[in-house]
């Protein structure tokens, strides 16, 4: 069988690998498993857009992406394995090489599919009869499948991980002046509700949700930001020094089905950080394990600022339930677990 691996987006995992070997960033797990597989990798850029490319995007995934599936669908058949790192490439390979009579065997990692337009192409382009493996960390996105007739054997959850080499505990800025509540990320975020909850505490809030959308940035962010709080983009070793100053790791989001947070969740847990986490219905199974994280619901400001001040409030508490989640991490959400089962699976197609 010969392996390849379908990109979302243009990703240089060659230079990641020697950066990551110098420990100037973390290891990135599909690189890892093109070696395990010696997987041929596509990017989804450098091939002609068509006209049918267009139109194929204004139901899923870019242009680009449907060029890329275009290209594929000529050269792959049955003695070809396809991995398609999400759906926004996952449906249109599955689509044009799932149409094939001697189609390669094809497996797509979903992470929001159940949503109007993900509906809309799990029927218009029968996306259950053309997978061979549907992968996805969020319970609730098999479930959807499910419904739509995938059958259990080919459905794989496969929870989130890290790379607990790079992230680890360390030492904190010894010129800390107070405690840091740290934030990181931008998908679904709720910085609104910690800024209301943490704008009269004696804390600096530290965040690291930067992007060149603007309006995901008004949606996620207060129109006015607290005199405590401050954001700005944070390289890798920054980012590992951030969670290492962090007193608590706020993780606040608004709801969602998928798992909108958890690899900041994660990180946090593997640099041994006590962890906040907004109860969402798509992090509820990763927020099942005791002790690991203390929890808030949606949208609920002072519940938020009542558990920050608890556990600063209580070092020791907080200390135990870092340590909780870090042993956690280093046994469940390991990188190299990661790509045991999931090579395992695919060689069993």
């Amino acid at each position: 069988m010969k392996y390849h691996l379908a990109l979302g987006r243009s990703i240089d995992l060659e230079r990641i690998a020697h950066d990551a070997e110098l420990g100037l960033c973390p290891r990135h797990v599909m690189w890892a498993i093109s070696q395990r597989l010696g997987a041929t990798i596509h990017q989804p850029s450098g091939h002609p857009v068509s006209f049918f490319d267009k139109i194929g995007s204004k139901i899923s995934s870019r242009p680009e992406h449907w060029a890329l599936a275009r290209k594929l669908s000529e050269p792959l058949d049955s003695n070809d394995m396809i991995l398609c790192t999400g759906e926004d490439v996952g449906i249109p390979i599955a689509t044009l090489c799932g149409a094939k009579r001697n189609r390669p065997k094809i497996a797509v990692f979903f992470h929001n599919i159940d949503r109007p337009r993900g509906r809309l192409a799990m029927k218009l382009f029968r996306l259950a009869d053309n997978i061979d493996l549907f992968v996805s960390n969020a319970r609730l996105q098999l479930d959807f499948l499910r419904d739509w007739g995938v059958s259990e054997s080919r459905l794989l959850r496969l929870p989130e991980q890290t790379d607990t080499a790079f992230f680890t505990p360390g030492v904190s800025q010894p010129n800390k002046q107070r405690p840091i509540i740290a934030s990181v990320g931008l998908e679904k975020r709720d910085y609104r509700s910690l800024a209301e909850a943490t704008a009269d505490l004696d804390v600096d809030v530290k965040i690291g949700g930067f992007s060149k959308d603007a309006s995901a940035m008004a949606q996620a962010f207060p129109e006015t930001m607290p005199a405590n709080m401050s954001n700005k983009f944070y390289s890798w070793p920054d980012l590992v020094q951030l969670y290492r100053d962090a007193d608590i790791v706020a993780v606040t989001l608004t709801e969602n089905k998928f798992c909108a947070g958890v690899t900041s969740m994660v990180e946090a847990m593997a640099c041994r950080r006590p962890v906040v986490v907004t109860k969402t219905q798509g992090l509820a199974d990763y927020l099942a394990p005791p002790g690991i994280a203390t929890v808030v619901n949606p949208g609920d400001a002072k519940g938020l600022r009542d558990v920050i001040a608890k556990l600063l409030n209580n070092p020791q508490e907080a200390e135990a339930q870092a340590r909780c989640g870090y042993e956690f991490a280093l046994k469940e959400y390991n990188s190299e677990n990661y790509v045991e089962v999931l090579t395992g699976r695919l060689a069993s197609l």
